[in-house]
């Protein structure tokens, strides 16, 4: 509700009430013919009277007239502001929005609208990934929305804000503020909610990182080293740069990488490599297994165990891809 649009419905609303409880009081009416009565005297529809009225009931009904009819003018006026002003548009957004957001599961939280997390989102939005962004500027907020996202505007260090945003619901988050402390605040919060959460924590110093580690960040990424590193490859070896990026991009339409989860449930749970994934049956590459404990094999043979909690690296078309992740679920 528009905070403009309450203190006058109130009034309006007090003014109802009154005058209902008066034609009971000074008439003697049932409370169905009084309200009757005050409705079509606040709005001066000009219907004849209930009920013959007595001199006091008739200089209650002056008294009714003057304050409904004032107090209906200036509701009418305020929501008449909120509504040339585009307020009343921007509440029917944010109830939308609202909404949609109480219906996500399994989305990512995004912490920070700059220019790391619009990045971010755009990717995001690339491959399809569900999310919802928080930020504290109301600028920015109303930028993420113009470009189409979910965004709400709040402080991502706050547990109400968080709940908010649905982050027990979430997969993931993603601290991309403007600061490492205020990074490291949204990033202890959300670990504090949510245990198993999966938390990317942006660093601009090497000190910060060891601190967003700490607070519960499972991985921390350096925006200026990682840039540097691409820098010096691809200066070194443009073709691989090349390789992973044509990979690693969903605009690809023949070539896809992507990373399967061995769940405990699965049918791929304790088969060797190369009776889960047959590389002549299915027509994919297993780049390389990240195991449960941590460790990564990369080019791993075909009698490598999978067991649950690997994750697998497998490079082939899009197409194969969901096949071999509908297989593993």
């Amino acid at each position: 509700m528009q905070p403009r649009l309450l203190q006058p419905l109130i009034m309006l609303a007090a003014v109802i009430v009154g005058g209902t409880l008066g034609y009971v009081l000074v008439e003697g009416w049932d409370p169905w013919d009084a309200l009757y009565m005050t409705v079509t005297t606040v709005a001066t529809v000009g219907y004849r009277e209930v009920h013959p009225l007595s001199r006091m009931g008739q200089a209650f009904t002056l008294l009714l007239v003057l304050m409904g009819v004032s107090t209906a003018l200036y509701a009418f006026s305020a929501f008449a502001t909120v509504v040339a002003e585009g307020g009343w548009t921007r509440y029917v957004e944010r109830w939308r929005n609202t909404r949609m957001i109480e219906n996500l599961s399994g989305h990512y939280v995004l912490c920070g609208f700059g220019r790391i997390g619009s990045i971010v989102a755009n990717e995001f939005r690339r491959q399809k990934t569900p999310f919802v962004i928080v930020d504290r500027s109301p600028e920015r907020v109303r930028a993420a929305v113009a470009e189409g996202h979910l965004a709400v505007e709040g402080d991502a260090s706050r547990e109400d804000t968080l709940r908010l945003v649905g982050v027990e619901r979430a997969r993931g988050l993603v601290a991309a503020v403007g600061t490492d402390a205020e990074n490291v605040y949204a990033v202890l919060t959300a670990r504090v909610m949510k245990s198993d959460l999966f938390i990317i924590a942006r660093a601009e110093g090497e000190d910060s990182q060891q601190k967003l580690k700490k607070a519960g960040a499972d991985r921390v990424i350096s925006p200026y080293r990682i840039g540097a590193v691409q820098i010096a490859q691809t200066a070194l070896r443009p073709a691989v740069v090349d390789f992973v990026e044509i990979a690693t991009s969903s605009e690809n339409l023949e070539l896809s990488i992507e990373e399967i989860r061995i769940e405990r449930d699965s049918p791929l749970a304790g088969r060797p490599l190369s009776d889960a994934i047959p590389r002549d049956t299915l027509n994919v590459v297993v780049v390389g297994i990240q195991h449960a404990l941590g460790r990564m094999e990369f080019n791993p043979p075909p009698d490598t165990s999978l067991n649950p909690g690997d994750h697998v690296i497998v490079l082939g078309s899009p197409a194969m891809l969901k096949q071999l992740e509908r297989t593993a679920k």
